[in-house]
């Protein structure tokens, strides 16, 4: 009758006809559920909940008794049954347990899946750092030992860099190593909110202090206090912001738009910026006095081409992690890809190289990162000169002319486009280099 009624209800049943039939059963298959009763000849079912847990049989046992042996139940309960049904029972209350059984065991594997990803993370920042920061060169283990030493401490930290390099991973370590890790981590990007809005945003509002101010709401200040507010693209902030947020930072009270009451809050600031904060109060586009209030301590993240010692390290992070994420199987990239990925200046930093390995495993068909699965504007180079090799081609001037070219071009992504610093690097004049991206016709 059981047989029927789990078939019914989708499960794959088997029945045997004792306790020696079920081990033997168990020992050649693997189930999930093992439904048993307790008085059976010779292995009875306390005997068979022991033998199962003496075998190491991973499975989740659930007995059947009479109403006069619950207290047998009970104690089978203790010796690592999961739960009883008091014959006779509904077919509803078998389904009921079993949907039971399968929740907990649900949990059981995300509960172990998150301890040992834990596990891993923790076994990764022994060697990378924290939070997914690699250091395999020294800049980065500086910048790890500098944030270590500052989290415990509530100054306002201001982290610099490029696009892609990696500033909200610091923010958020120096966040996780504070005395405030229990508390919220708020991230804000200054130039992603309107600046009709950013003050609302930022301290809040009352009910009716503008048109669509329909009810309180509380400012990002209010929601992390006691914890870290991440203020990212700071030099993106307005200048009349800046005046409230000088406030805040000095005194620590905010006061919403429409309000005459200051809220006291506890906050530590980080801030971030690609920009240069120097140069922006220089030309009169951020406060003097908000720079030195944020730039207490600062972290400058370098970019990935003047560390070319971490992207193997990053490389093989990312496929591992991407392989969780996306549950492929990639175990690498080959030598020739990772000569091509060692090779490029990665304008976009950290986020270009993540997004190039994750978009390689996709594309590749083997277990390894190949390079077919590399963008085309990571072969080009390679590919170009290779051609020109290839077709019989014995002009030194031709070739030459190809490779000035992808010097240039490299030269001038490292240096963001500064042709008087592309020049210093190609070790050639200023005025040799304009004319050759002429030449060139190089934009």
């Amino acid at each position: 009758m059981l047989v029927v009624l789990l078939k019914r209800e989708g499960y794959e049943a088997t029945a045997v006809a004792s306790g020696e039939q079920a081990l033997l059963e168990l020992e050649q298959r693997s189930y999930d559920v093992v439904i048993s009763d307790i008085r059976m000849p010779k292995l009875g079912g306390l005997e068979l909940v022991d033998e199962i847990h003496r075998r190491g049989i991973a499975t989740t046992v659930i007995l059947m008794t009479a109403f006069g042996s619950i207290d047998v139940a009970i104690e089978a309960m203790k010796r690592g049954a999961y739960d009883y049904i008091s014959k006779p029972f509904r077919p509803d209350e078998i389904v009921l347990v079993l949907k039971k059984a399968e929740e907990r065991e649900r949990l059981f594997r995300e509960n172990a899946s998150l301890k040992q990803a834990l596990a891993e993370r923790r076994k990764d920042d022994e060697v990378k750092g924290i939070g997914g920061i690699i250091a395999g060169g020294k800049a980065m283990a500086e910048i790890l030992r500098t944030t270590r030493k500052i989290a415990e401490y509530k100054t306002t930290v201001l982290v610099t860099g490029e696009s892609g390099t990696g500033k909200e991973l610091v923010a958020r370590a120096i966040h996780d190593l504070s005395p405030r890790k229990d508390m919220p981590f708020v991230a804000v990007n200054c130039g992603a909110i309107p600046e009709t809005l950013i003050e609302s945003e930022l301290f809040g509002h009352k009910k009716g202090s503008f048109t669509d101010a329909i009810r309180d709401k509380k400012g990002l200040f209010e929601e992390a206090s006691g914890g870290t507010l991440f203020l990212d693209e700071i030099g993106e902030l307005p200048l009349g912001p800046q005046v409230k947020l000088l406030r805040v930072l000095q005194e620590q009270v905010v006061r919403a738009i429409g309000s005459v009451n200051d809220e006291k809050v506890d906050v530590r600031v980080v801030a971030a910026t690609v920009r240069d904060l120097g140069t922006e109060v220089r030309e009169g586009r951020f406060r003097e006095d908000l720079f030195y209030r944020l730039n207490v301590i600062q972290v400058h993240l370098p970019p990935l081409r003047e560390r070319p010692e971490d992207i193997q390290m990053l490389v093989e992070h990312f496929i591992k992690r991407t392989n969780v994420k996306l549950g492929t199987k990639t175990e690498g990239a080959s030598p020739e890809a990772m000569k091509v990925l060692l090779d490029y200046t990665w304008p976009g930093n950290v986020r270009e190289l993540e997004n190039t390995i994750e978009r390689s495993m996709v594309l590749s068909d083997g277990a390894r990162i190949e390079m077919e699965g590399l963008p085309e504007k990571l072969r080009e180079n390679r590919d170009r000169i290779r051609q020109t090799l290839r077709s019989g081609e014995l002009s030194i001037k031709k070739t030459t002319r190809i490779i000035e070219e992808e010097l240039i071009r490299k030269a001038l992504r490292e240096t963001g486009g500064n042709r008087t610093n592309a020049a210093k690097i190609l070790e050639i004049s200023h005025r040799a280099l304009l004319y050759k991206i002429k030449e060139f016709g190089i934009e």
